[in-house]
């Protein structure tokens, strides 16, 4: 179990993610409590990217509609009775310390999401390369991917490019 917990590494904090626009402003909505996390996690940021009431495209990073519904969510079985907003709940409270029983699926799902050989990291990159684009031009191809993988606290970058890219020619 440690061996799973060493293996996950977001690449943003929760307050990162928040201020680089994920699920349209709609997280802290319905069911969560956005003053139970720190009160620095929302400086100088408006609630628009914390508390809309209406999914706001313009909030998210990649300025497109991304991810699916919290009762698609919930009809998948992605949801623990404890985080009832899903992963992204789940995470902001692994980062403040929490130690929970829904810890190795959650780490798991990060992992097949955009772990090192997580479907959508690859598909990213595979669609990069295609492009011939290069990571620093890349920011157009795919946003819709790049949004979801944001949402799971992972951003393209030249560092995981050129490891998939080796790893490519094995």
């Amino acid at each position: 179990m440690e061996e799973l917990h060493n293996s996950f590494k977001p690449m943003l904090t929760p307050k990162q993610m928040l201020h680089k626009g994920i699920f349209g402003g709609t997280y802290f909505n319905q069911l969560v409590d956005h003053r139970i996390f720190p009160r620095d996690w929302f400086d100088n940021l408006d609630e628009s990217y914390y508390l809309s009431k209406k999914y706001l495209v313009k909030i998210n990073l990649f300025k497109i509609k991304s991810g699916q519904s919290q009762e698609e969510w919930e009809a998948k079985g992605w949801i623990h009775k404890d985080d009832p907003r899903g992963w992204f709940e789940w995470y902001c409270k692994y980062y403040k310390g929490r130690r929970h029983e829904d810890d190795i699926r959650q780490i798991k799902r990060w992992l097949a999401f955009c772990g090192p050989k997580g479907r959508f990291r690859n598909s990213i990159y595979n669609k990069i390369y295609k492009s011939g684009l290069g990571i620093e031009n890349s920011k157009d191809i795919s946003p819709r991917i790049q949004q979801s993988l944001l949402h799971w606290s992972y951003i393209v970058n030249n560092e995981h490019y050129e490891l998939w890219k080796l790893e490519r020619q094995k």
